[in-house]
């Protein structure tokens, strides 16, 4: 495949996005060295939103809680999966004319939600932000875009963002 045909094909690019300033940053990155001007890529932003804890219907002190805290509870994380699905949108209309966006929000374990959405999206490429864990921390708190890379099918770029030399700031 020569360059001007990997310029033609119609790509579709999956970067997952979450509050951290590393997936952020893994889309800006995408955006400025990923996506050419007048591509025909298709930009898939995703954030998977983990699943809302169980609650009983008792708290620790004895309290009931009620079905109007549940659904405000409900309603603050839609809202602010929204709101970040925004933040992506913007981001990209700001780097690149004329790129297609879409977006997903999905429920569920990040590194599960991920991987099925590669295979059922039919996805070319996997873009997403590592958080930059030791080995201490990834073993106990696992890390997706490790287990992503393992196990999807496709190629999967881990952008890390660099470490700040401003000291004190």
């Amino acid at each position: 495949m020569s360059v001007g045909d990997a310029a033609a094909k119609e790509r579709k690019i999956l970067v997952a996005v979450d509050e951290g300033e590393e997936s952020m940053y893994a889309l800006t990155w995408c955006l400025t060295n990923v996506i050419s001007p007048n591509s025909k890529d298709t930009l898939i932003l995703l954030h998977a939103q983990a699943p809302r804890a169980a609650y009983t219907a008792l708290d620790g002190t004895g309290y009931l809680f009620s079905t109007d805290i549940m659904s405000t509870m409900d309603k603050y994380h839609n809202d602010a999966a929204d709101r970040l699905i925004e933040k992506a949108k913007n981001m990209c209309n700001d780097h690149v004319n004329d790129v297609k966006v879409e977006t997903r929000v999905e429920s569920g374990d990040p590194r599960d939600v991920i991987c099925e959405m590669v295979q059922k999206l039919g996805v070319d490429v996997l873009v997403m932000g590592s958080h930059g864990y030791g080995w201490f921390k990834r073993a106990f708190l696992g890390s997706v875009s490790n287990h992503c890379a393992q196990n999807v099918k496709c190629p999967v770029l881990i952008v890390k963002k660099p470490k700040s030399n401003n000291l004190g700031k």
